[in-house]
């Protein structure tokens, strides 16, 4: 019997977003939430990409690490908000175990609850169709079920990483590391090369309570001491150290091609990695000693990755090429979509081959930067946008921009961009141009919780900044009007926003006690069809999946909800008539950071009608929180369903 053909499937949608991983799945979510059809299409069996199950990476972001961490609360709050926010309180709540495939799960359950969204898993990119400059579809393989699908969109989003996507429509790319004199980089190599950063395999480990004996396989690498001296042995640790996570300097590939030889970097990660497990367990006796604290006895391997977690491959050629003095400067653009603040994070190419050379060499950006809509937004394909660690960089640039928690608030605005053309006729080619069209873009970010530097302006609501607001107390620099700043987190302090675009105070309204209310009233009804929630979740701290007990136990608050955040409130109106307070919404145990209430027909049973969305006053009772002693409102917004 001859054998079947795949079968050949057409789809077609508003947008595709070709990978799911700390890029493709806030960019597919903001496209869908501002009303987008879109499909999302993802290689591998579960989405986050170097932050799932299948590499288990830290997400971070602009708030830094180690020495060069960024955060004072009421001061420097550098933790990225928007979507990314809501993923990370979501798994600090629903996954204190801190399961990696419970992180899985979290973001397959987001994407499977957005309507507007289809999520395709185990499906490869394999080519793209074309009409001159723009595509036409993309091309798909899914080998489980033998389908081959033909995905035509008006707009195309490569989160992939490696770019596969605008690589089979021919965009232009850059690959290696570009010379001093090409861009002005004092950073850069002298002459050009082709080398790049290098991939890692990650391992976790539990403590029993006896001897774990590990016999490595004849295969796995020999380390000395000498070999991990500025590795292993200058790791900073607690007092006990200990082996539950590791190791990210274990780096290899970045002289060969991280695409064509991935399945050889694999099997010489997997040698380093448990070569260098090797040597924590059975190094010689003169590199151990019964009273070494790295004394890993009672550890064993509880999990090794056999996916490596890739740093660099493409990076693709945009309207604007984010350079060095792009991010040292903190250049101001018109056209930015998101932020970063991490540091220029430079490691040799050779890896763990290169024992004499740091691990990486962190040049600290001096204040958080902007990401343009240009540096997204392929030069010579009309209608292909990028996010994640592939969008138009230097390989200086790429350094800082490359982490995941700046990849996701880059996707949010790509996606919500992508929308948002949708929506208006207008192509990725021509948004940066279009200066209505990049606020409008703008005031949709802020109004979704991105901050975007200096752009209070953007970021006010004209229903609830033409009200007066009261409250039953606040605090001096916290005052009720801080509600409609149009900013909903401080970032003037030490390495926050540069000076001349912090706008410097709290950003929000801080009770005396508990309960407490705030209260906006009008002189005329206003029409609300939406009330809007911001609370504070200490963006100062860190809040990040991590199976290293320290960092976790140190760094941030998990397992629980953050405790700045509001956890009980009620939200009344009172109408044209002003007779009575009318509930309108009651929560008992919120943990976000973003509440968004429609006030349709029909509000929890309570009122209905047309005239009960009109009201001379909205009043917000804050009963408890999760931890502290008083109320904390970061931002109030109202909308009337036309758009204001």
């Amino acid at each position: 019997m001859a054998e079947q053909p795949f079968s050949r499937i057409e789809l077609e949608t508003d947008i595709v977003v070709a990978g799911g991983g700390a890029a493709g799945v806030p960019c597919a979510l903001a496209a869908a939430r501002t009303g987008a059809r879109v499909i999302l299409i993802q290689d591998r069996p579960v989405l986050g990409g170097n932050a799932s199950s299948e590499v288990r990476m830290h997400i971070v972001g602009a708030n830094g690490t180690g020495r060069f961490d960024r955060g004072e609360e009421l001061v420097t709050e550098a933790r990225e908000g928007g979507i990314i926010e809501e993923i990370r309180l979501e798994n600090a709540v629903r996954n204190p175990q801190r399961s990696a495939s419970m992180f899985d799960l979290i973001l397959y359950d987001l994407c499977r609850r957005e309507p507007n969204l289809t999520l395709m898993l185990n499906t490869s990119v394999t080519g793209a169709e074309m009409a001159s400059d723009r595509i036409v579809a993309a091309l798909a393989d899914r080998q489980s079920t033998e389908d081959a699908f033909r995905i035509s969109a008006k707009t195309f989003i490569d989160c992939t990483g490696d770019g596969r996507l605008g690589f089979e429509a021919g965009a232009p790319f850059m690959e290696g590391r570009e010379s001093r004199e090409q861009f002005g980089e004092s950073l850069a190599q002298p002459e050009a090369d082709a080398q790049r950063l290098g991939s890692t395999i990650l391992l976790t480990a539990r403590r029993h309570d006896r001897p774990m004996p590990f016999a490595a396989p004849e295969w796995a690498r020999k380390f000395s001491k000498e070999d991990l001296k500025l590795r292993l042995y200058a790791t900073p640790g607690e007092e006990e150290p200990t082996h539950e996570y590791g190791y990210w300097w274990a780096e290899w590939g970045g002289t060969l091609d991280t695409i064509r030889d991935n399945e050889a970097i694999r099997d010489e990660l997997l040698a380093i990695a448990l070569g260098i497990w090797d040597h924590v367990k059975n190094g010689p006796p003169d590199q151990r000693d019964s009273g070494d604290p790295f004394d890993a006895s009672h550890w064993a391997l509880d999990w090794i990755g056999f996916l490596p977690g890739k740093r660099e491959s493409r990076r693709f050629v945009g309207q604007h090429i984010l350079t060095e003095d792009d991010l040292m400067k903190s250049r101001a653009f018109p056209d930015a979509i998101a932020y970063g603040g991490w540091s220029i994070d430079l490691h040799p190419p050779e890896g763990v081959d290169a024992p004499d050379a740091e691990p990486c060499e962190q040049h600290p950006v001096p204040w958080l930067f902007d990401i343009p809509l240009r540096a997204c937004v392929s030069r010579d394909v009309t209608n292909l946008m990028f996010a994640g660690r592939n969008l138009s960089a230097t390989h200086v640039a790429f350094a800082s921009t490359r982490v995941m928690a700046t990849c996701a608030v880059v996707g949010q605005g790509v996606g919500t961009a992508a929308a948002l053309g949708i929506e208006a006729g207008t192509i990725p080619g021509e948004m940066a141009n279009n200066p209505e069209f990049v606020d409008h873009l703008q005031r949709r970010l802020l109004g979704n919780d991105a901050y975007l530097i200096g752009r209070t302006k953007q970021g006010r609501c004209p229903i609830a900044s033409s009200a007066r607001i009261t409250a039953s107390s606040e605090r001096p620099g916290a005052e009720a009007i801080q509600v409609v700043s149009g900013q909903t987190r401080s970032v003037h302090g030490e390495r926050g926003a540069p000076p001349d675009r912090a706008e410097p105070g709290t950003h929000r309204w801080m009770s005396r006690e508990l309960p407490a209310w705030i209260c906006f009233d009008w002189d005329e009804p206003v029409a609300i069809d939406a009330i809007q929630l911001i609370f504070d979740t200490g963006l100062h701290r860190h809040l990040t999946l991590s199976h290293h007990d320290g960092y976790t136990a140190s760094k941030m608050i998990w397992g629980r909800p953050q405790p700045e955040t509001v956890r009980g409130y009620r939200i009344e109106g009172m109408g044209e008539e002003r007779c009575s307070w009318r509930l309108l919404v009651e929560e008992r145990e919120n943990t976000s950071r973003v509440r968004r209430h429609s006030l349709g027909a029909r509000v929890d049973g309570i009122w209905s009608g047309e005239a009960s969305r009109r009201f001379r006053s909205i009043r917000v009772t804050i009963d408890s929180t999760h931890g502290i002693d008083h109320a904390r409102i970061c931002g109030v917004q109202f909308s009337d369903g036309d758009g204001h």
